[in-house]
């Protein structure tokens, strides 16, 4: 456990608790909690996961002036996605997952190159959803994390591990809140 790790794993946390309460600082965490995993993840030869920090640090921003609140346009509402997105977004994520982690096994020395592209793909998806406040975000989220546990502990990345463990949990406690969320908006 590096001083390196313990600081990104701190912002993160600090992401995921801000975003269930749909406090857009969440945003400012995850840019830093994601400059300091590009870092780790290279040393680790993770290195879709390394390239998936960037994402993340231009879908921050992107969050950052999607999430804000002005006197002339209201902030973003939780919203739900059909079916068929969902079907068609499993379509999609299944077919990049085996692209790149054949690219990934043939052209590098990558650790674990399907299940590195397999979660980078998914949550390449799935942060684009909270951008969006998709409530399914959430249950995307969960699955990631599951199969991210395992991938940073066969890495020795423990505390990171234990931070998707948390993960889980926040992802649940997320959906239960913005589902109640939703429900209270489709009231009013």
């Amino acid at each position: 456990m590096s001083w390196t790790e313990s600081c990104a794993v701190a912002l993160a946390l600090s992401y995921v608790v801000l975003a269930i309460y749909q406090n857009r600082w969440c945003w400012i965490a995850s840019i830093i909690s994601a400059f300091l995993y590009i870092y780790i993840f290279w040393q680790v030869q993770l290195y879709l996961e390394a390239v998936l920090q960037t994402f993340y640090i231009g879908m921050a921003v992107y969050g950052w002036f999607a999430w804000r609140g002005t006197h002339t346009t209201p902030e973003r509402s939780i919203r739900t996605w059909p079916w068929r997105y969902h079907l068609l977004a499993f379509s999609v994520l299944v077919s990049l997952t085996l692209l790149l982690g054949t690219l990934m096994m043939r052209w590098t020395d990558a650790a674990a190159p399907f299940v590195d592209a397999a979660t980078t793909v998914s949550a390449l998806l799935a942060t684009w959803l909270v951008t969006q406040k998709i409530l399914e975000n959430w249950l995307y989220w969960i699955v990631i994390d599951m199969a991210s546990v395992w991938l940073y502990l066969s890495r020795d990345l423990s505390l990171t591990a234990a931070l998707f463990t948390g993960y889980i949990v926040l992802a649940a406690f997320g959906y239960r809140t913005w589902r109640a969320q939703w429900q209270q908006q489709q009231i009013s």
